[in-house]
């Protein structure tokens, strides 16, 4: 097995071959002036099972081209098995038509991968209407959780905790981790105004006085909604807020507006950033080996 890190994958790309004492390359992606990705293998590639490791954040686009650039040339110099691991995948919010002559991305881009890829891993992937992966694609493909490092990370570093899932979609998240540690969950419901305007209350009454507070989240990226959901915690005596979430996309100086309300912030690094202090290479090798 050869693990290639693509240009978004190195921060987990080496940790994973490591573990799995495996040989690593680095995959070298290069521009033109005009944009286009110009990409090159550095290692034999002949009848070798070839796992290309990408996150797809920023210039996801990108990002994207490069992974089936990299399959492609995979294929003509003679892998035998060529797999995508995505700790963070794109593309899957819009998985139908809202509007008249939108497309539907996720089906388009499920598409591309499996005409380029024999299998795909992803970390949490953020469904909708489509309960698993395999409704989604139609090579092997495999959902993997960070639930169990995180339900570690809190057990370990964060005591008398009460979950809190900052809405419906993330409720599952957050009531999963509380049964593996036995901790209390609650659901905050939301009423979004805008992108910048949201309201948020308890769906139940409970006592937060001198607790430990975590909102536990698969995405965070602007970070409104977590914002607002700390200010009703306070009110309701939370002694310390923490927000753990898996993908930790956090745009719009989130981090910093995070900590000017003193919100304590962890998330795992599937995507590299200074609040990532989960790492979810070992669980990525298990599921490989």
């Amino acid at each position: 097995m050869l693990i290639v890190s693509c240009s978004h994958g190195n921060h987990l790309g080496h940790s994973i071959a490591k573990r799995l004492n495996a040989s690593h390359s680095q995959l070298t992606v290069n521009k033109f002036p005009d944009d286009e990705i110009l990409i090159k293998f550095n290692s034999n590639l002949k009848n070798q099972v070839v796992v290309l490791v990408q996150s797809f954040y920023k210039d996801i686009s990108d990002c994207l081209i490069e992974v089936i650039l990299a399959s492609a040339t995979a294929k003509e110099f003679g892998a035998k098995k060529i797999i995508l691991v995505a700790p963070y995948f794109p593309y899957l919010r819009q998985d139908k038509r809202f509007h008249s002559g939108e497309s539907v991305s996720q089906g388009i881009i499920a598409g591309l991968i499996d005409k380029y890829f024999d299998s795909v891993y992803v970390m949490d992937p953020h469904l909708h209407r489509k309960n698993s992966l395999n409704q989604i694609f139609k090579i092997k493909s495999t959902k993997l959780t960070a639930n169990d490092l995180i339900a570690d990370y809190i057990q370990k570093n964060i005591k008398n905790p009460i979950l809190i899932g900052p809405d419906s979609e993330s409720y599952k998240w957050a009531r999963n981790v509380a049964e593996k540690i036995g901790a209390e969950s609650r659901i905050l419901t939301k009423k979004r105004y805008s992108s910048y305007h949201v309201e948020v209350r308890l769906n139940k009454k409970v006592d937060l006085r001198n607790r430990n507070v975590v909102i536990v989240d698969d995405i965070v990226s602007t970070g409104h909604t977590i914002i607002e959901a700390s200010k009703l915690l306070r009110r309701l005596g939370a002694k310390n807020i923490y927000c753990i979430c898996v993908h930790g996309i956090f745009v719009e100086d989130a981090l910093r507006k995070f900590a000017k309300n003193k919100i304590k912030v962890i998330s795992t690094n599937t995507i590299p950033n200074k609040a990532a202090k989960i790492d979810v290479s070992g669980m990525i090798a298990d599921t490989l080996s």
